[in-house]
């Protein structure tokens, strides 16, 4: 994208020049700017290079992406609804050892409360992608887009619906048993979980990508409630805030009976050391715990 359009330029936060923008940074060094451990310059810098026209794509983890800089994400790119894309890398609890100042449980909450914000979490190399092509040439606006750490499986590329920002996305299209709505980092879980439900019932559930949490396809979401007898929600994210409030909502508003579950992170923090998957099973957030309460 780099190549066919000047206007695209990178700014990180203290990323490392040999990791993941090494090439964007070496065939375009005059449009990479590394702004050390100062997030806030960076939301700043970028507001100001969007008003001049450029189209600046922020990166660095999920904490200190949104959190640390939110007052100028805020007010310098959402208040002004500049073209920016605010990438948060490692969300969730993916940066296990890390501690606490590093776990992004709340960011799909607070982006999505952000007037005039687009939410999209990818769940695969090919939708990130895809979400960050849609970033360089469509957007109108601010963007936070949340992603994994690296390493994350393909799980799109035989994928028949497209891609496209503001619509649900059926990985897999089941028998009208069992829809799961998942999204980012999580999607693999819901992958597993699928594939097991089936092993043990011959039953093929539904795997739904809502890679657009704002603005949310409630018209995809509602026929989902409605052609399935049961719906799950997965997501690597406080209870509150997220894609599972936002699910409920819509059937609220709109009157759905529908038999509903979600499974999230706790309401609370972790003060305990583990890897990824033991965080994830310590918060209750494990394909064994899913598959127990739909079997």
């Amino acid at each position: 994208i780099g190549k066919q359009d000047p206007r695209i330029c990178a700014l990180v936060a203290d990323i490392s020049p040999a990791g993941s923008m090494v090439k964007f940074r070496e065939e375009f060094p005059e449009r990479f700017i590394n702004c050390g451990v100062a997030e806030q310059s960076m939301i700043g810098i970028a507001a100001g290079l969007a008003l001049k026209g450029m189209r600046p794509f922020c990166y660095t983890i999920a904490t200190f992406s949104l959190y640390r800089p939110f007052e100028m994400v805020r007010d310098d790119l959402a208040y002004q609804n500049l073209p920016v894309t605010v990438i948060g890398m490692g969300a969730g609890v993916i940066y296990s050892t890390l501690g606490g100042t590093h776990h992004t449980m709340e960011d799909i909450a607070v982006a999505s409360a952000i007037p005039n914000m687009t939410v999209l979490a990818p769940c695969d190399p090919e939708e990130m992608r895809l979400a960050t092509t849609w970033c360089a040439t469509e957007s109108k606006g601010p963007v936070y887009m949340r992603l994994g750490k690296a390493g994350e499986p393909d799980l799109t590329s035989s994928v028949v619906d497209p891609f496209e920002v503001g619509k649900i996305r059926y990985l897999r299209r089941g028998d009208g048993d069992l829809c799961i709505l998942s999204y980012g980092i999580t999607m693999k879980m819901a992958f597993d979980v699928a594939d097991r439900i089936q092993e043990q019932t011959g039953r093929a559930p539904s795997v739904v990508s809502v890679h657009t949490i704002k603005p949310l396809d409630t018209a995809g979401i509602l026929s989902a409630l409605s052609s399935h007898d049961r719906v799950v929600v997965m997501e690597e994210h406080v209870p509150h805030g997220g894609l599972s409030s936002r699910v409920k909502e819509v059937a609220w508003d709109n009157r759905v009976r529908a038999d509903l579950s979600c499974f999230t992170l706790k309401d609370e923090f972790i003060h305990y050391y583990g890897d990824h998957a033991g965080l994830l099973d310590a918060h209750g957030l494990s394909a064994e715990r899913v598959i127990r309460a739909l079997v």
